[in-house]
């Protein structure tokens, strides 16, 4: 395998026991799928981008988590991908050993059509309804948060736990900046305190 990052491995190597073989095993099918993919590391999580982000996985103690950027873009022939609300489960649910994986052919087609995507440049179409809740006052949502909240469950699930209006001073927050590179700036400072739990003046309160 070429194009890996020691981060990863870093990774794994603190990961649980049981999750080990699932996240080695799930990257040697990923740069079995295209030997060209990069590793990269993206809020905490091992990335794998080519052409654009294609598929990310995370370890948690008590099971592992497989995702597709573009999870509601894939086709599905084989019906494995996780349509539950349970969002840190992941795009093949709560992996626990390798028994929980579809079989390698089926997750190497799934990887190579997601890999397509971004080949073909295709971006998809957001559902900001089926995404954080609305908050009493309209505020846009971005869509570089959405983006961002579908590649971390971690985030997405504590963001969905907060009330309307916490989601909204964080959404508020991104209106307000006065330019698109604050606003990115805002988003990914977010997306670490969300992750922790926090609101977005958790250093008020």
């Amino acid at each position: 395998m070429k194009n890996l990052d020691p981060r990863v491995d870093a990774f794994i190597a603190k990961s649980a026991e049981f999750a080990k073989p699932i996240l080695i095993h799930l990257r040697q099918l990923v740069h079995t799928a295209q030997p060209d993919i990069v590793e990269t590391m993206k809020w905490s999580m091992p990335f794998f981008d080519y052409q654009g982000p294609v598929c990310q996985m995370a370890a948690f103690k008590q099971h592992a988590a497989f995702g597709f950027w573009r999870a509601t873009m894939l086709t599905d022939p084989y019906n494995v991908l996780n349509k539950g609300e349970e969002q840190s489960a992941g795009s093949l649910g709560r992996l626990t050993s390798l028994a929980d994986l579809p079989s390698d052919e089926i997750l190497i087609e799934y990887i190579r059509e997601a890999i397509k995507l971004n080949e073909n440049g295709e971006k998809g179409t957001m559902k900001i309804k089926d995404k954080p809740s609305a908050p009493k006052k309209e505020v846009e949502v971005p869509e570089e948060f959405i983006n961002l909240l579908d590649a971390n469950p971690v985030a997405e699930e504590c963001f969905n736990k907060f009330s309307p209006s916490k989601q909204n001073e964080y959404l508020t927050w991104f209106a307000e900046a006065k330019t698109d590179s604050t606003r990115s700036k805002r988003i990914q400072q977010a997306m670490e305190w969300i992750a922790e739990g926090k609101s977005r003046n958790w250093k008020y309160q």
